[in-house]
């Protein structure tokens, strides 16, 4: 048995004391494959997972590609199960099981592994979840009338479904929260359960994004916003900080992290990836829809994700970008890193690699933060950085004054211990979160 919240160490104040929390388990379902393997293969081959949209559907659209997921979830759930389910969550149950399992537990769930459900959480980030439910119900209504429509459309339209399903799927009852920040919904998921571990809420959570977004009526929205590139899936649409970038590529899937206070991963002798070292946010409080310019709001969000994990701008080794591909955006973000980590290349300031993988996978939503934590991760433990595609040598904006990883995958540098990972949304929603190498 696990001691409840009341019985943990104190503070002569009252307040808990801090726990190190770690990343034990990864999981992922992206446009690259089902499964972490297939996404740390092809970010390291650099392929593009970007497709044409063939579908009936999509004729007419102004633009038809998108990052998809190359084989039918629902195949790989069972019937019962999945027929539950909106397309979000059986990304979601399929890539939070294969992290659970990853970490070293039982695929049964929380008891089977010798874990109390209720010091167990879940922590979704999802804009939207599934938007295809809530069309497709609206459609029978009007075509065939109320009988028609599903008594399932609102349960399977909510986008808490995700997080609902993976806590029914492996039996956590300690909590399953849904959190819904633009694009930087699945960072602050994973923030916010780092949070809950270090006070001691849960001792395990998992935490990521999910998200199923690729439908009509969202693509001709973004293409109204002239937000999407306009380029044909085999042209490599997607073309983070590239000077000839026009937009981002709408895209789907799924990424999570197994977190755990690091003493209870010690104590079952678990494997450690890395440590979930601390977090940051901020709002730009500036449009909409597009950044702001200056990237101000930005650079507060990775200070204070620095400030938070103890670090100093000295000890970042690596970034793992949001970079769109969109041309303020991308701007924006590279303002802010030289101006928290300085010009690459200035006295006392070692370059910093960064990477961004929306040229292989798309922009995921709500669930981009999620599978570039896990991304992160992987560039952390294996000591190796996946190379930027869409943005070839000689191709890079002169404006994106950073070191861009390009061409082939290089070796992480051997000073300094973290690394970021950036995710901004429309509205000016910011998260970053920070991640240090151990061993």
């Amino acid at each position: 048995m696990h001691p409840e919240p009341d019985s943990r160490t104190r503070r002569p104040s009252g307040h808990p004391i801090p726990r190190r929390v770690v990343v034990t388990g990864l999981g992922a379902v992206t446009p690259l494959g089902i499964g972490v393997p297939d996404l740390w293969r092809g970010l390291l081959e650099g392929r593009c997972g970007i497709r044409e949209l063939t579908g009936e559907e999509f004729t007419g659209l102004p633009v038809r590609s998108a990052g998809t997921v190359p084989v039918d979830p629902a195949g790989l759930l069972p019937r019962p199960q999945a027929r539950r389910m909106n397309r979000a969550a059986q990304f979601g149950v399929l890539a939070a099981r294969e992290a659970w399992r990853d970490a070293g537990f039982d695929g049964s769930g929380t008891e089977a592994s010798g874990l109390s459900p209720d010091r167990v959480g879940v922590s979704v980030g999802a804009i939207l979840g599934d938007a295809s439910v809530l069309v497709g119900g609206d459609r029978r209504l009007r075509e065939k009338g109320p009988r028609a429509v599903s008594p399932l459309t609102t349960p399977m339209t909510v986008p808490s479904q995700a997080a609902s399903q993976i806590s029914l799927a492996l039996r956590i009852t300690g909590e399953a929260r849904t959190v819904t920040s633009a694009c930087a919904s699945g960072t602050e998921a994973i923030g916010q359960a780092i949070d809950r571990i270090r006070y001691g809420h849960v001792d395990v959570a998992l935490a990521g994004g999910a998200e199923a977004v690729v439908t009509p009526a969202i693509m001709a929205s973004f293409a109204a916003m002239r937000a999407l590139s306009t380029r044909p899936a085999g042209d490599l649409p997607s073309r983070p900080f590239a000077r000839d970038r026009d937009g981002f590529v709408n895209g789907e899937g799924a990424g999570f992290l197994l977190l755990e206070s690091e003493e209870h991963a010690r104590a079952r002798g678990a494997r450690v990836y890395c440590e979930a070292a601390g977090w940051g946010l901020s709002a730009d409080a500036h449009h909409m829809a597009a950044p702001d310019p200056s990237g101000t709001g930005v650079a507060l969000a990775l200070r204070r994700a620095l400030r938070d994990a103890g670090g100093r701008p000295a000890d970042v080794i690596h970034v793992n970008a949001h970079a769109t591909a969109t041309p303020d955006g991308d701007l924006a973000e590279a303002n802010a890193l030289r101006t928290v980590l300085g010009t690459p290349g200035a006295p006392g300031r070692p370059r910093v690699p960064v990477t961004a993988l929306k040229g292989h996978l798309g922009h995921l939503q709500g669930a981009a933060g999620g599978v570039e934590a896990v991304a992160t991760v992987l560039t952390l433990h294996h000591g190796t950085i996946p190379p930027t595609i869409g943005c070839a040598e000689g191709e890079q904006d002169e404006a994106i004054d950073l070191d861009v990883v390009r061409g082939s995958p290089r070796a992480l540098p051997g000073h300094g211990d973290l690394a970021l990972s950036n995710s901004f949304g429309f509205g000016g929603h910011n998260a970053v979160l920070a991640l240090r190498r151990v061993g």
